[in-house]
């Protein structure tokens, strides 16, 4: 029965974890650059409300 060869696998988990590093990293970047289009693409903007009143109870 052949060995499992250890090292290939970890060659293939360093490089996973190198590539989601530089997209992290890239994403960073462009949301550095356009800080205007992140709430756009996330979604997490919240949404002003002008009309809203806060609730008191005098």
């Amino acid at each position: 029965m052949a060995k499992p060869n250890y090292r290939l696998a970890k060659r293939a988990v360093e490089e996973a974890k190198k590539k989601k590093k530089e997209e992290k990293l890239k994403r960073k970047q462009e949301r550095k650059n356009s800080p205007e289009s992140e709430d756009q693409e996330t979604g997490e903007a919240e949404p002003e409300d002008d009309t809203a009143e806060p609730d008191q109870d005098d």
